[in-house]
């Protein structure tokens, strides 16, 4: 039968053992999910990147850090910014942009989510402030293409690929917002205004067409007559139209004129 002593040291042992292997093991054993990796550093030096699945490690020596290799969102504070024909404007955007070489993302770059949003603040602002108003609202596509080339070339050396960058809202002040909707106004009217000459041209053309048919026809004049007799004489009007020859008048005109006419 054992002593006390010897159950105490025991007891000891075994609680010993028991912290021990707490403490050891987490630092030996770690589990990389599959969009993670791991980049260990050996007594302070880049030793090599690790994952996904589980990786070994020398406790105490081996130091890790997590990189998510997912696609990043950033959002770009609402700032103000003057355009290049001098209207001040606020403007906010999102970021897309992923990791692609995670040795690269820790050692060449303090925080490099931190910086890449820093960068995106003072691209989108030197960007923005080399364009017009006009352009900005008319060609926002292009100028977010540009903004992404600039990040993606500036954020290339730390390893991280800018996927995509979105202007979001483009705040106007009040008094630009009230002289672009005069502006839409008088454009609209000026639109009206040349619609309306457009077809008094076309008309006025069709009526100079049919005068010289007209002439050219007395036929159709006669004709013209008749069918204008037909609307008129609605079955609801109050007016009887009776036709006549259209030499008829002449029966009224003087013998003077007449011969006159015919001299003529």
């Amino acid at each position: 039968m054992e002593s006390p002593i010897e159950l105490t040291n025991l007891l000891i042992w075994t609680i010993t053992i028991v912290l021990f292997l707490g403490i050891l093991l987490p630092q030996m054993f770690k589990i990389m999910r599959e969009y993670e990796r791991a980049v260990v550093f050996r007594l302070g030096k880049f030793y090599k990147t690790k994952g996904p699945g589980l990786i070994i490690l020398i406790p105490f020596i081996d130091k890790v850090e997590r990189v998510d290799l997912r696609v990043l969102t950033i959002n770009v504070e609402k700032q103000e910014i003057i355009t290049k024909d001098n209207v001040t404007i606020n403007v906010d955007a999102i970021t897309f942009f992923r990791v692609v070489d995670a040795e690269r993302a820790v050692i060449q770059v303090e925080h490099y989510i931190s910086a890449t949003s820093w960068l995106a603040q003072t691209t989108l602002r030197s960007v923005l402030g080399q364009v017009e108003l006009d352009e900005l609202l008319a060609e926002r596509d292009t100028i977010n293409k540009k903004i992404q080339d600039i990040i993606d070339r500036q954020t290339d050396p730390w390893g991280i690929k800018v996927v995509t960058v979105e202007v979001k809202d483009v705040i106007l002040p009040e008094s630009m917002k009230r002289a672009m909707a005069r502006q839409a106004e008088m454009e609209r009217e000026r639109r009206a205004k040349i619609i309306n000459a457009q077809g008094e041209f076309q008309a006025a053309k069709k009526l100079v067409e049919a005068g010289k048919m007209i002439e050219n026809t007395p036929t159709a004049l006669q004709l013209r007559f008749l069918q204008t007799m037909s609307e008129i004489s609605d079955e609801n009007s109050t007016f009887t139209f009776l036709p006549i020859p259209m030499n008829f008048l002449d029966a009224f005109t003087p013998k003077s004129n007449k011969v006159d006419k015919d001299k003529g």
